[in-house]
């Protein structure tokens, strides 16, 4: 157990293999990893060790072929709620405003989803700070085209906080950012 308190992510002894026909590619071994609320974890290593593994088996989004994953106390068997999740490469929808790509999150995850026409301009509002504190204030009604890299992966981010997630995954989200932009994200993050 964690010395922060009570897990609210573990994962005992999972491992995942991956199987395409006869051929399998062990993705993670026997993970052990315990992480309380409150915690910032980093997971270090080479492409290809099974770290964006680690993040969909958290996450509930591939189960594991061994072991256990449980958030807040309950076995993951399929996708968990309160989760938000950025990406090395930005995930905008082309067709979509930069705004409305970041109030997606709100429109398909509970308890969001069933009062997001009622609450849409408070939403909208929430959107609009998150854009401000991230240098993307008067963005909103850009396509993601219509932005550089580091603006999308900023929008990007903005996604992942709009429903004030418990758990936050990054799949290396600063990645291809300049320096100066990936420190001054990481300050907004935290």
């Amino acid at each position: 157990m964690p010395a922060n308190g009570p897990a609210l992510v573990d994962l005992r002894q999972v491992s995942l293999t991956y199987r395409v026909g006869k051929e399998e590619t062990l993705a993670l071994a026997d993970a052990t990893l315990s992480i309380a609320k409150g915690e910032f974890i980093a997971v270090v290593g080479p492409s290809g060790c099974g770290k964006s593994t680690l993040m969909k088996l958290v996450t509930g989004l591939l189960p594991p072929s061994s072991g256990e994953v449980h958030v807040r106390g309950e076995k993951v068997v399929r996708p968990i709620k309160g989760v938000g999740m950025a990406f090395q490469n930005p995930t905008l929808m082309p067709w979509r405003t930069t705004r409305d790509n970041i109030l997606l999150p709100l429109e398909i995850v509970a308890p969001h989803k069933q009062q997001f026409r009622r609450k849409r301009a408070e939403y909208a509002a929430r959107a609009e700070r998150l854009l401000a504190s991230v240098g993307l204030g008067g963005f909103g009604d850009k396509y993601p085209w219509q932005l550089s890299g580091g603006m999308q992966q900023r929008s990007n981010l903005c996604r992942a906080l709009i429903h004030e997630p418990e758990i936050m995954m990054l799949d290396e989200p600063f990645g291809a950012l300049d320096a100066f932009t990936r420190e001054e994200l990481w300050g907004i993050m935290q």
